[in-house]
């Protein structure tokens, strides 16, 4: 086995993508040739280091299965390619040269940090995914036993001065008990890097979480659903809404519209 053969095939023998035959046929190599050795010390400490220090995050299915076609084909024409160069050599003295391992080495590494970043880059979730995270996992805790209010009252003029001197803002409070979504009550919540007013209502047995802070931006109410739950999130005079629920879809735009109406009607002169 040439070195050149050799190199090519270190990524796939760390990887453990060789068959038997292949990996012992590589290794006798790798025993009689130190610079192919040193090589593979090279490409087995760069696979640990980024296997320790490196972020781990789940890949979508769609981008592994990219990926897996992607390396596939690459390791077709990887083939083909030292087949062609095996028929069609010329002569090894470019072996020999020292400069000739570096490029080679530096290449496959500067290869293997590319898929690396382009795989963590292509699978990090984007803000609107990490802001709907955090409101998850908030309304999540909300449920446990006495985190659902910091205070707990139905009456708006209670809840609302409560907030006083806690925020820098001071966000709009209304009881909606006569149309079905009586206030429980409110708490302070820290979303997107910054504290947070967190409103409870109820609807029957279902919780309703809606968190208020300042935003000039003007947005129109738009619905998602994570892990089971139905999300609402929406910007207007001056402030942004994101409202969460185990409820069914239907009611929780019914809520979204009631609030706002509420709000606005309080708003005028």
């Amino acid at each position: 086995m040439e070195c050149k053969e050799s190199r090519r095939k270190l990524s796939a023998l760390a990887d453990g993508e060789l068959d038997a035959q292949a990996a012992a046929q590589l290794r006798q190599h790798l025993d009689r040739c130190p610079d192919c050795a040193r090589a593979s010390a090279q490409m087995q400490a760069l696979r640990a280091a980024v296997g320790t220090h490196g972020t781990r995050h789940a890949a979508p299915a769609a981008l592994r299965q990219r990926l897996q076609e992607a390396l596939r084909d690459e390791a077709k024409g990887m083939k083909q390619e030292a087949q062609e160069e095996k028929e069609a050599r010329r002569g090894r003295h470019w072996a020999q040269l020292p400069w000739a391992w570096i490029n080679f080495g530096v290449a496959s590494a500067s290869t293997a940090a590319l898929a690396v970043t382009l795989a963590l880059y292509l699978s990090a979730p984007s803000d609107t995914e990490r802001l709907e995270q955090e409101i998850v996992a908030s309304h999540f805790r909300s449920l446990l036993p006495n985190h659902l209010a910091d205070v707990a009252s139905s009456d708006q003029h209670t809840v609302k001065p409560w907030f006083s001197g806690k925020l820098d803002f001071s966000p709009p409070v209304v009881d909606l008990a006569q149309e079905g979504y009586p206030l429980v009550g409110g708490r302070l919540d820290y979303i997107g890097q910054r504290p947070v007013a967190a409103l409870a209502y109820r609807r029957h047995q279902h919780v309703l979480n809606l968190y208020v802070w300042p935003d000039a931006a003007e947005a129109p109410p738009r619905a998602s659903t994570r892990q089971g739950y139905h999300l609402i999130r929406w910007s207007r005079a001056g402030m942004h809404y994101q409202l969460i629920s185990d409820l069914n879809g239907a009611e929780l735009q019914d809520f979204e519209r009631r609030l706002t109406a509420r709000i606005d009607r309080d708003a005028m002169p």
